[in-house]
């Protein structure tokens, strides 16, 4: 079975067992037992931007299956994180976009990015809030030599624009791992919106 077919065949199973809630896969609710026996370029079609346009990384934790649970597949993606060296997590960091920057503007932001966006209200800034958080992006990026990050479905715009005003005066290895910190942030939550949660007291798969 070709790999898109194997890959259809998963989700309907996943849907006759009420574990689907959308038939496009790339927003679905899959279980971990799909997700293990997904191809690998399906595995990264789902996931691969699960950390912001790093496919490589999706693609590296797949040899890790099996996963027992989301916890399992979430821990894997942190611990390959955690392994890089620090240029390695600074590149992470770059791929992440400027809130409310050039890609907000220009409508090349990934769909996960746009969402997280609107969320916070980052599309809806004021002439004044646009110009304070272009600036402070940009100091930023001229202090540490990676964009700002932080989970945006986890604040609102005014929380974004003071905490971008103080990590500005961190220093480099500090804002280094905050930014990751962030990243696994936004990792979490759009694993969720991918994977079933893990059920409470379920048994170890594996």
């Amino acid at each position: 079975m070709c790999t898109s077919a194997l890959t259809q065949s998963l989700v309907r199973r996943s849907v006759r067992a009420g574990h689907v809630t959308n038939h496009k896969y790339p927003h679905i609710n899959m279980d971990i037992d799909a997700i293990n026996a997904l191809p690998c370029e399906d595995f990264v079609n789902i996931f691969g931007n699960v950390v912001e346009k790093c496919p490589l990384i999706t693609a590296a934790v797949w040899s890790r299956r099996p996963f027992a649970n989301l916890t399992a597949l979430e821990a894997a993606i942190s611990e390959f994180i955690d392994a890089l060296p620090e240029s390695g997590k600074e590149g992470i960091l770059r791929c992440y976009p400027d809130l409310a920057g050039r890609d907000l503007q220009g409508d090349t932001l990934t769909r996960e990015s746009r969402e997280e966006h609107a969320r916070a209200g980052l599309d809806a800034l004021s002439s004044g809030e646009a110009l304070r958080m272009s600036r402070l992006n940009w100091e930023y990026k001229v202090r540490f030599g990676f964009p700002f990050v932080i989970c945006a479905r986890m604040n609102d715009k005014a929380n974004i624009l003071q905490q971008l005003t103080e990590r500005c005066r961190n220093e480099r290895t500090v804002e280094r791992a905050r930014g990751i910190e962030e990243v696994k942030k936004i990792s979490h939550l759009r694993l969720q919106s991918l994977v079933l949660p893990d059920a409470p007291n379920a048994p170890n798969k594996l």
